[in-house]
């Protein structure tokens, strides 16, 4: 008897995935690609649209002719913050723009004269004002700097839901994509902001759907529950909601260290949004309250001067344990770098900048020593980060999840920092990927969700227990 399988493409900036899970989530089979990137119009990188285009529609044709497997459903989760911009028939207008492209000054001053202003507008769409990051942005910029591109769009699709409008052919909008730091949406009125709206730029964004919503589309001789895709950071909270009832924030680690509180509903305050905060959309519509360190790239830059220094090989932390110790007389001896920590202004700068880059390495004897530093360091701006997610709600646990969730110094000393919190290392095998299957679970798997995806393990200040 064939498997039946669900079908999920995960696609990232470097890697682009596809899985198939069985009806209990287990991988069956994986693949991966890297593509190179190539250059739009302006010189700057971007993926290549056409490869990635073809490599969807071909990898599926694939996995469906497979004698082994029946393929039941497929859904998307890949990275935000881009949009494609298609015709009438559904072609691609323009490059798959990079959202890290340089974005015009004059246009950003244009919108917010006309919007009271940058505090007012980041603190309505909850974004922080990162240019074409807020995809918003990107979409306004299409429409005064290349008109005639824009006389002949249909629909800006967020990149999720551009992948499942090739195989379901339904243009559609989701809120993970809309309410993530785009711009958008106005989260006072849970609508599209003003701007958005004055401007018309909703008559070119396409109806929104439920994220959990799928559509039955015939793809070659067989029927498919296709989903509308998911942006990849509110895809991997997916199973820590279908497996925890209880209250919650999970940190998601890697280049940046998101604290995301989805019991969390409070507005963002200007302050906040100072601190890098923002809010993610649950795929059920909420907000989810988040907080952003840039802590994974800082560990990387720093774990190389290290090294260097020490004249050690890059990757030397991994075999350093923690030594509560050594964490003891840190806190002692090394001048703190920032003075009168309670001071606003001092914090917001160790938060922007690095405490440990400024710190002279030949105070440190040993590496094993200037590495715990480098972690107290990055805790110490990560407890300043979690806390602005946490402030009041009645969080009981904390998740960590990703690299940090394998380095025991961090750990540790995360466990010493909220002693009145539980602190798990969590793993979950392809987070993006397990949620956008398990969002559309009721459209194509009979057996009841599973509760058991996350793998834990605990942390307890200066001691460890499994």
């Amino acid at each position: 008897m064939p498997t039946p399988v669900i079908a999920i493409f995960d696609i990232g900036k470097t890697n682009k995935k596809l899985f198939l899970f069985d009806e209990h989530y287990r991988i069956v089979l994986e693949k991966s690609e890297q593509f190179d990137e190539i250059q739009d119009e302006d010189g700057d990188s971007c993926d290549d649209l056409n490869r990635l285009t073809n490599w969807v529609t071909t990898s599926l044709t694939e996995v469906m002719t497979m004698p082994e497997f029946t393929v039941k459903a497929v859904n998307f989760s890949t990275y935000g913050a881009s949009l494609v911009y298609i015709d009438q028939t559904g072609q691609p207008l323009t490059p798959l723009y990079n959202y890290l492209k340089a974005y015009p000054s004059q246009l950003l001053q244009q919108l917010f004269d006309g919007y009271g202003g940058e505090s007012t507008l980041t603190r309505q769409t909850a974004s922080p004002s990162l240019g074409s990051l807020n995809s918003g942005l990107q979409l306004y910029r299409l429409k005064y700097e290349q008109p005639d591109l824009y006389a002949k769009l249909a629909f800006a699709l967020h990149l999720p839901q551009y992948v499942s409008h090739l195989i379901s052919g339904w243009p559609v909008s989701d809120l993970t994509s809309i309410g993530c730091h785009t711009m958008l949406w106005d989260f006072d009125r849970q609508d599209y902001h003003k701007w958005v709206i004055d401007e018309q730029l909703e008559t070119r964004l396409a109806p929104i759907v439920a994220s959990d919503s799928a559509r039955s589309t015939a793809f070659g001789e067989d029927v498919l529950q296709v989903g509308v895709g998911l942006h990849d950071s509110s895809s991997a909270l997916i199973p820590y909601l279908a497996s925890f009832q209880e209250p919650f924030v999970l940190i998601s680690t890697g280049t940046w260290c998101v604290s995301m509180n989805p019991f969390n509903n409070r507005p963002l305050t200007p302050e906040e949004l100072q601190y890098d905060c923002l809010n993610y959309m649950h795929y059920k519509g909420q907000p989810v309250k988040s907080a952003r360190l840039f802590a994974g790239y800082e560990h990387e830059q720093q774990v190389k001067r290290l090294a260097e220094h020490f004249q050690v090989p890059v990757d030397q932390y991994k075999q350093v344990a923690y030594n509560p110790e050594t964490i003891d007389q840190l806190r002692q001896h090394v001048s703190q770098v920032t003075t009168g920590e309670d001071a606003k202004g001092n914090q917001l700068l160790s938060m922007k900048g690095s405490l440990f880059g400024q710190r002279n390495l030949d105070d440190f004897d040993t590496y094993n020593v200037a590495y715990h530093q480098l972690i107290l360091d990055i805790v110490s701006q990560q407890l300043i980060s979690t806390n602005l997610v946490l402030a009041g709600s009645p969080v009981k646990r904390i998740f960590v999840d990703g690299g940090f969730g394998k380095n025991p110094i961090y750990m540790n000393l995360l466990a010493t920092a909220f002693p009145g919190i539980e602190i798990y290392a969590a793993s979950v095998a392809q987070a993006s990927a397990l949620g956008a299957a398990l969002a559309i679970h009721q459209h194509w798997n009979p057996y009841p969700l599973p509760g058991d995806c996350v793998e834990l393990k605990k942390y307890t200040a200066h001691a460890v227990a499994h």
